[in-house]
Order: structure tokens, then sequence, then C-alpha cells
């Protein structure tokens, strides 16, 4: 009686040490995705934005590659399904998002970039009903796809709409496009079928589109000439490429292992609470009120979209039995938050 006792206080105590290392990756992601649009929107002060993603990923390539040989088992690429998925995920998760994302970010406050980044898992859906088969048509998740649509439209205004040439306009249509780049990268990911590891992938996606964004940059005239070399924009560089991509990553992957690609996602909103608030503390931003109500609506129409998946998320919570199965790839797993 007293061995079934212990071994049953030695399941909690492994389960109470599993959730709090969860939570502990769980703010890790949180702050490091959160942070990165800190970082980029205080290095393009000095450093033009596409060859500030292309540093980014050189740092972040060196340090996550260097992480997976060391790592050892399956890093390295080997059939056709693992290229296919480190291509899409160069192209369109890594070099064509980052291009957007740290061109428009000139334009608008943290805060108000990473709001609109957030549209990412609503978006991704909408490609799905598209490009994969088996998505069904969900009135209700419609209704979220549209409901995050009319939250960006808050954000950006009614006064900026009627304004021609307005910064905002700009800004949110880049950084949108950012968005709409890393779902429809996500769902094109989910159709691959790849052996390598997440975090494997990723790594030799930033290698590929390092590469890609550096010769962007050079096309658009841009050069080392044009950067202000300051303490400020070394210490932006170093944060958006070691914490914001070379742990923030890891840490990502790691909370997708442990909690689900559900919950994990769940920093798409997370995330622009932390470059909120971090945006007003470390660079003075204040941020707009219909910033807050549009964010509000997207979380809205997030919810609707998620709502199966969140319902069984809390019934397990409750240690009730899921309705649905959650073990799937889930189409937002591989998308980057910042």
């Amino acid at each position: 009686m007293s061995g079934a006792r212990s071994q049953n206080t030695s399941e909690r105590e492994t389960e109470v040490g599993l959730d709090r290392y969860t939570l502990l990756l769980f703010i890790i992601t949180s702050l490091t995705f959160g942070t990165a649009f800190v970082g980029i929107k205080a290095g393009l002060v000095a450093i033009p934005p596409i060859l500030f993603a292309g540093l980014r990923y050189d740092i972040g390539a060196t340090i996550l590659l260097a992480y997976v040989y060391q790592r050892g088992g399956y890093w390295r690429p080997r059939t056709r399904g693992d290229l296919m998925a480190i291509i899409i995920a160069g192209f369109f998760l890594s070099g064509l998002n980052a291009t957007l994302l740290f061109t428009g970010q000139q334009y608008l406050t943290t805060g108000t970039a990473a709001v609109v980044f957030s549209l990412v898992p609503v978006l991704a859906p909408l490609f799905a009903i598209v490009l994969l088969p088996e998505e069904k048509f969900d009135p209700l998740g419609m209704i979220g796809i549209l409901l995050g649509l009319v939250g960006v439209t808050i954000i950006v205004g009614l006064d900026s709409i009627s304004t021609t040439g307005n910064a905002t306009i700009f800004g949110v249509t880049l950084v949108g496009g950012a968005a709409v780049a890393a779902a429809f990268g996500s769902v094109l990911l989910s159709r691959t079928e790849r052996s390598i590891s997440g975090i494997g992938m990723t790594a030799w996606a930033l290698v590929l589109a390092a590469g890609l964004v550096h010769c962007l940059s050079m096309l658009m005239g841009e050069s080392l000439g044009d950067v202000t070399l300051t303490v400020g924009a070394l210490i932006a560089v170093f944060w958006v490429g070691v914490p914001a991509t070379a742990i923030a990553f890891p840490a990502y992957y790691g909370l997708i292992d442990r909690a689900g690609p559900v919950r994990a996602n769940l920093i798409s909103y997370t995330v622009p609470l932390v470059a909120t608030g971090v945006g007003a503390v470390v660079l003075g931003e204040v941020v707009p009120v219909r910033t807050v109500f549009g964010f509000a609506v997207i979380v809205i129409g997030f919810a609707l979209i998620e709502r199966q998946n969140l319902r069984d998320e809390i019934r397990r919570q409750r240690g009730l039995p899921d309705s649905s199965d959650q073990d799937e790839e889930h189409i937002c797993e591989s998308a980057p938050r910042g």
C-alpha cells in the first residue's frame, strides 16, 4: 500500500516538475519573441532594414547549426521532403517574412507591429481551406478570419485610411504581408513529409534565408557603409540574433514537444503584450487605444477558429477526455513569432 502511495507521490512530483518547466519555456519564448520587435525597432535607427534581417539570420543560423550538430541525431536533411521543408521555411517563414517585417516596422510602434503579426494563426486556416483537401469549410471559423481582418482595420484607423500616403497604412501593409507569408508558408510546410526535426529544419532554413536576404539587400542598394556603428546598434543585432533567434527557436520547439502545438501557439497573443510593454518602457512608445481594441478583436477571431482545440485543452486540464485527436501537426507549428 505504501509502495503505491509512494509511486503516486513520485508521479505527481514529476508532473509538477514538467508543468514548471513548460511554464518556464512559455515565459522564455514569449519574452524572446516579444522583445525581438523592440530589438528590431531599436536597430532600424542605425541599420538598413533588409541588411539588419540578414545579420540576424547570420548569427542565428551559426548558433543553431552548432547546436543541432552538437546535439547529434537526425540533424542533416536526407530526404526530398526535408529539402522541400527547408526551402519553404527558408523562403516564406524566414526570408520573405523578415524582409517585410523589418521594413514595415520602420513605420509602426513595436506593439502595433506585433499585434498585426499575430494574424498568422488567423490567416493560416484561410490558406488551409484552399491548399489542404481535408480541411472543411467552417462558418464560425470564417467569421473568426473576418474578425481578424476587422481587427487590423481598427488598428489602422479610419482616419489613416482617408489620408493618402499615410505611413501607418504602409507599415501595416508590409507587416501584414509578413504575416501572410508566414501563414502561407506554415500551410505549405504542413503538406511536406519531412523527417528532420523542427529545430534542425529551422537551422538550415535560416542558412538559406540569410543568403536570400543578403542578396535582396544588395539589390536594394544597402551596404555595410550605410550602418551607423553605435553601442545601441550592436546591442540590437546581438539581441535579435541570439536571444530572439538562437534561444527563442529551441525554447519554442521544446514548448511544442511538452505542451502541444495548441498551447504553444498561444504565444501569438502573449508576444504582442510583451512587445507593447517593453516598447513603452525601453523606447518610450505610446500605444494607441485603437491598437488595444484591434488586438482584442483579433484574439476573439482566433478563439473562434481554434474553439475546438481550446475546448479540448480546457477538458484536458480538468482531467476529462478530449473530444478530438490533437496529436497531428498544427498548421502554425513552425511559424516564426517575431
